[in-house]
């Protein structure tokens, strides 16, 4: 997977500092309840799918030795954009995805199968999720399709 820029947006305030709830003193503010360990976020910050979707077409069109240029025409996307598919950086519609795909000769289930695949590669390695590990577990492989909305 290709290192990237961590997504932050840049927060700009709509009210005043004062009214702020975390900027009253620690008396008016209500107290957080604690997060159960099992259900605090991990460490390590699972990938993004349009990442994922974009270096299993990044690696396809290398693994065909073509240019972006040839799969941009033959998708009939621009070529920018399917850069910015490719390097994570646009999250592409259905049938963008679908015809970046069919100009690398892959059907749209069989992108989202690689990058299902490589979605649960790279989160197994940081849960300790694989072969030794019972299917009903938590964290388990499952074979099931992977869509993001």
């Amino acid at each position: 997977m290709t290192s990237h820029v961590p997504n932050e947006a840049r927060v700009i305030a709509l009210r005043p500092q004062a009214a702020r709830p975390e900027n009253r003193p620690a008396a008016a503010r209500p107290a957080a309840p604690p997060v159960p360990p099992d259900r605090r976020p991990p460490s390590v910050r699972e990938p993004l799918w349009r990442d994922l979707v974009g270096d299993v077409l990044r690696r396809e069109r290398l693994a065909q030795e073509r240019t972006l240029k040839e799969v941009a025409e033959a998708a009939r996307i621009s070529m920018p954009y399917l850069s910015e598919v490719e390097r994570g950086r646009k999250e592409a519609s259905s049938e963008v995805l679908a015809a970046a795909a069919g100009a690398l000769g892959l059907g749209l289930a069989d992108l989202l199968a690689r990058a299902q695949g490589e979605l649960l590669r790279l989160t197994s390695r940081h849960t300790g999720a694989g072969a030794g590990r019972s299917t009903s577990t938590a964290g388990a492989r499952f074979d099931g399709m992977c869509l993001a909305a």
